[in-house]
């Protein structure tokens, strides 16, 4: 198997715009190379590596870094894709639906999408020169390195843990809630901003016994976590049934019911039969996802929500903060609370 790396040279601190931006072309995941020192909890939970070693590592699952020594602010990211033997790339866009489809394209036109997300950011932003190079690699044995350098860290007074850990008794001091999770090679570990702005909206805005849907749910950290804060009933719903396994062994792991915790596969935005799954009478819908779905999704919670109910957004970037609010608001939502944290928003509302 070969893989195609495009690789843009930019500045450290559009490193999160680019590597969000370029999920709208289909780009998930990027290695990011840059000269900024990380800190203890930063190599507790990133992918790093050293500029030298590079070249035999070349891809990961999901965002990681590598350290370099080099010019002072310059970063590299790095975006692969499969590229099969007539040398076309596929990858996975979303319509205006929100609904995920698979996309056939040539490098040279892998190139321009780029260059024009690129093109587009530069308008409002700083991102540095922009360049783009594009070579081939190997495939390398990559889709169970992240676990080596995935560890226990904490969300304020949350523990999260994969399997392959224990708490100490230090963790076991600091923490008042502990989720148990195994993120699997598709979906995030709980350590992202706006993950964590998530997880505090839920715990500000939980009550007890409440209902709760969690659209995106990926391994199910943020349902898992809802129903340790005191909900009585979660509902995740998620376009990629890789999710299955990974939520399985999550609600396993955290010793969850079976039936405290209903996973559905498919778009909730389109597919009537998902909606009617997912039925209404909710007290919190979260959605931490892009701006792109989040705008057609947000028409339709309102007839989730119970009056009063609380409606929680992330996923954002700064530069998107205002579609979302009016989103917000067009939907007939009142706007409660900005929260924000590094360059990523939640946008929260109540029906």
């Amino acid at each position: 198997m070969k893989w195609m790396r495009f690789r843009i040279r930019t500045n450290e601190e559009s490193e999160d715009i680019i590597v969000s931006s370029m999920m709208d072309i289909g780009l998930e995941g990027a290695q990011i190379e840059d000269n900024a020192p990380l800190t203890a909890a930063d190599k507790e939970q990133m992918f790093t590596d050293d500029l030298q070693d590079a070249d035999d590592e070349e891809t990961g699952v999901d965002s990681c870094a590598v350290t370099a020594p080099g010019e002072d602010g310059v970063a590299y990211l790095n975006f692969f894709v499969e590229v099969d033997d007539n040398n076309v790339l596929t990858v996975h866009e979303y319509d205006e639906n929100g609904e995920e489809i698979e996309v056939k394209k040539t490098p040279d036109e892998m190139k321009a999408a780029i260059r024009e997300v690129l093109d587009e950011l530069s308008t409002f932003s700083n991102i540095g020169d922009g360049t783009i190079s594009v070579d081939v690699t190997e495939d390398i044995d990559w889709i169970n390195n992240w676990k080596q350098y995935f560890h226990k860290f904490f969300v304020d007074d949350v523990l999260v843990i994969p399997s392959w850990e224990t708490p100490d008794e230090e963790d076991k001091k600091k923490a008042n809630i502990t989720l148990h999770i195994d993120p699997g090679t598709a979906f995030g570990t709980g350590m992202h901003e706006t993950t964590q702005l998530c997880i505090r909206a839920l715990r500000k805005y939980m009550t007890p016994g409440a209902r709760v849907l969690d659209v995106g749910t990926g391994s199910g950290v943020l349902s898992i976590l809802a129903m340790k804060f005191g909900a009585g009933h979660t509902v995740g719903t998620d376009l990629d049934p890789c999710a299955e396994p990974a939520v399985a062994d999550n609600k396993k792991a955290n010793d969850v019911a079976v039936e405290d915790f209903d996973l559905i596969i498919g778009n909730i935005i389109d597919d009537d039969k998902v909606k009617e799954q997912v039925g209404t009478g909710y007290d919190i819908v979260v959605a931490n996802i892009l701006p792109y779905v989040l705008v057609p999704l947000t028409p339709i919670v309102p007839g989730l929500l119970k009056d009063g109910g609380i409606y929680i957004t992330s996923g954002i970037i700064e530069a998107k903060e205002e579609v979302i609010r009016k989103a917000h608001e067009d939907a007939g939502l009142n706007v409660i609370e900005i929260c924000k944290q590094g360059e990523w928003v939640s946008v929260i509302s109540r029906k």
